[in-house]
């Protein structure tokens, strides 16, 4: 301490805030001292990477901010009679010079005490969506997904989203909504000609082999959410849905899966279908194509047109011999 009020004294300062100087020094290395000192006893005791960053970011460092901002406070500011007299001025005069960052710092409060998301999970924030990789008092990082890269990948990008954007964009989180997953859908189009009854047995067996065994796991995760939210109970089997389109018939296969593994579920599944309609004769796939059709050859003989009568002899025309 006195070396440290010596160094300060070098600068011809008033003895005042020589000790003001010094004193605010002290406590910050001690802050520091006891942030090191608290992190190694959790790194020592804590496993996994999730705890040991709660501890280290949210744990230690706001811990020792806030403590940093009243003992400092009360070093420079001794004519106030209390920490509250201190800390409603220094709120009124943040208040207007910093909107902002007070918006974002409420945010962060929010996001702390409501949870909407957590370090690890995916999130869409207005036209924003990726893997939240880090959380701070003003602002909170997104490893992006999709844009130009398909099915939800990362694109390599880091965004900053500052915290105020959870009270004026809504917040979509993949990762914890009802439960731990989300529906994926396949669409699948063959032509008319093929055997659209048969390729919907194949696509139920496919969807069942891959993606059944969530089913158990989502709803016991939907059994706990329904005690706290109002959850009309959906279908949680993979079910295969079958509608028309101009190129022919459309089946698409609706299955859950989970959130950061939708590319590898999509493959796995497209593997399957193509190996299984490889070896079936009867399916096709159906893509843009021109054809001509001949209604009274190819067509029903229910729907066939009736040739038009010679009004002359009263024979069929192109009948007669």
């Amino acid at each position: 301490m006195k070396a440290i009020h010596d160094i300060i004294a070098s600068f011809g300062l008033s003895s005042q805030t020589q000790y003001r100087l010094a004193a605010s020094i002290v406590v910050l290395l001690l802050l520091l001292a006891l942030r090191k000192l608290v992190l190694k006893l959790v790194w020592k005791g804590a496993e996994g990477y999730r705890i040991r960053y709660q501890w280290r970011k949210k744990g230690t460092s706001y811990a020792a901010f806030f403590l940093a901002v009243l003992l400092l406070g009360r070093i420079w500011f001794e004519e106030f009679a209390s920490i509250a007299t201190f800390l409603g001025l220094l709120t009124a005069g943040l208040a207007i010079a910093l909107k902002d960052l007070l918006v974002n710092l409420a945010g962060w409060l929010f996001i702390v005490w409501r949870r909407p998301f957590e370090v690890g999970d995916r999130i869409q924030v207005g036209e924003h969506a990726g893997d939240v990789i880090d959380l701070r008092i003003f602002q909170f990082t997104l490893m992006e997904i999709g844009k130009w890269v398909h099915a939800d990948q990362n694109t390599g990008r880091i965004i900053h989203v500052p915290n105020g954007s959870v009270f004026t964009m809504p917040v979509l989180n993949y990762s914890r909504g009802w439960f731990d997953y989300i529906w994926n859908e396949i669409p699948i189009l063959v032509t008319f000609e093929s055997n659209w009854e048969r390729t919907k047995e194949h696509l139920d067996r496919i969807a069942a082999s891959r993606a059944e065994h969530l089913r158990v796991a989502a709803r016991k995760k939907m059994d706990a959410a329904s005690e706290k939210y109002m959850i009309i109970t959906p279908n949680l089997d993979p079910v295969v849905y079958t509608s028309v389109e101009e190129s022919g018939v459309l089946l698409t296969i609706r299955y859950l899966c989970e959130p950061h593994h939708r590319r590898e579920s999509t493959q796995q599944m497209w593997e399957d279908i193509l190996r299984t309609f490889r070896q079936a004769d009867d399916i096709d796939f159906a893509y843009p194509t021109q054809r001509f059709y001949n209604n009274p050859v190819e067509g029903k003989p229910g729907t066939t047109p009736a040739a038009p009568e010679d009004t002359m002899t009263g024979q069929k025309a192109g009948l007669s011999e």
